[in-house]
């Protein structure tokens, strides 16, 4: 797959952030509270923001969305890693 690793952190108010977690785990990996990562293609990531346009209220909630170039990709994990990943392509 040619794709972006992306690392997504949100603080979404509580009525929403049930819909806004379902919806980016049809996409990426639950790594913790409010944090999601993965690599999905350009396609699915401008798909996955407007949905999250559409799911969000921009003056309540604050969604940070980094890219990673998988060439810097270096994850390392202190205590416990509540959902961890088997491998990462």
């Amino acid at each position: 797959m040619v794709g972006i690793y992306i690392l997504v952190i949100y603080d979404i108010k509580i009525e929403r952030i049930n819909k806004v977690y379902k919806f980016l785990k049809t996409y990426l990996i639950w790594i913790q509270n409010s944090v999601f990562e993965g690599e999905i293609t350009k396609a699915q990531y401008k798909t996955m923001i407007i949905k999250l346009k559409e799911l969000t209220d921009e003056d309540e909630d604050s969604i940070i969305i980094y890219k990673i170039p998988k060439k810097y990709l270096n994850k390392e994990v202190l205590g416990i890693e509540k959902n961890p990943i088997e491998f990462i392509l």
